[in-house]
C-alpha cells in the first residue's frame, strides 16, 4: 500500500511528464517544494519498487505500473473535485486542497459510488479529463483562446491549469466553463484580446488567453 508521500510523487511525475514523458529531478523537487537530495532519494525508492525508470544523469519517467498508479490517484482527485462542486456547492476555486486530502482514501468502493452518484463524468470542474478505472486518461485536443481570430465564436471548455490566481481572475469576470465567447479583436503587439459574452466585454492578456481552452460553436 503506497504512502501519501509516494502517491504525491507519482502524481507529480504524471503531471510534469508532458508529451515527452520525461521529468528532471530538479523540476520534480521544485514542484514538490523539497530539496533535490530528498527528491533523488525518493526517486531511487520508486525505481526499486518498479514505479519509475531511473538512470543516473538522465530524465525520469514512469513505468507502465507507475503510470497506472498515478492515473488512479488523479482519478480520485478529479472525481472528488467534481463531487464537491456538483453535490456540495463548493466553488471551483475551493476544491483543490480538500481533494488533495481525500485522494489518499484507499477504498475503491468509495470512489466508485462517488462516480455513480455524479453520473460517471468525463471531466472535472476545470475541464480536465478524469482517468478511467484503469488509470488511463483520454486527452482531448482543444485550441487556446489565443489561437483564435477576430470574429471567431467559441465555447470555453477547459483550463490549462487551475491555479488560485487564474480561478480568482475568472470568477471576478464571471467567466465559467460553458460560457460562449466572441472574439472582437486581437492585438499583434502583445497578444491581448477583446472578447464579449453577449452581456459583457473583456480585455484579456495573452497570459490569460493561453490558459483558456475553447472549441468552436
Amino acid at each position: 500500500m503506497a504512502s501519501q508521500t509516494v502517491e504525491n510523487y507519482l502524481k507529480a511525475l504524471f503531471s510534469l511528464a508532458g508529451d515527452s514523458g520525461e521529468v528532471s529531478v530538479s523540476d520534480l523537487s521544485k514542484y514538490l517544494e523539497v530539496s533535490k537530495p530528498t527528491a533523488h532519494s525518493m526517486v531511487k525508492k520508486l525505481h526499486t519498487e518498479g514505479l519509475v525508470k531511473y538512470e543516473k544523469y538522465k530524465p525520469l519517467s514512469l513505468t507502465a505500473r507507475g503510470k497506472k498508479a498515478a492515473g488512479l490517484i488523479l482519478r480520485k482527485h478529479r472525481l472528488t473535485e467534481m463531487y464537491l462542486v456538483e453535490k456540495m456547492g463548493f466553488g471551483w476555486e475551493q476544491v483543490h486542497e480538500i481533494a488533495e486530502q481525500i485522494e489518499h482514501i484507499k477504498s475503491p468502493l468509495f470512489f466508485e459510488r462517488m462516480d455513480e452518484i455524479l453520473g460517471f463524468p468525463s471531466h472535472d470542474p476545470h475541464g480536465s479529463p478524469i482517468p478511467d478505472k484503469s488509470g488511463n486518461v483520454q486527452y482531448e485536443t482543444y485550441d487556446k483562446l489565443s489561437q483564435c481570430s477576430p470574429g471567431d465564436q467559441v465555447t470555453l471548455v477547459a483550463l490549462a491549469h487551475s491555479s488560485d490566481e487564474l480561478l480568482d481572475y475568472l470568477n471576478k469576470r464571471n467567466l465559467r466553463l460553458g460560457i460562449e465567447l466572441t472574439v472582437l479583436d486581437s492585438e499583434s503587439f502583445d497578444g491581448s484580446m477583446s472578447v464579449e459574452t453577449g452581456i459583457n466585454t473583456y480585455a484579456l492578456s495573452k497570459l490569460v488567453c493561453d490558459a483558456l481552452y475553447v472549441e468552436p460553436r
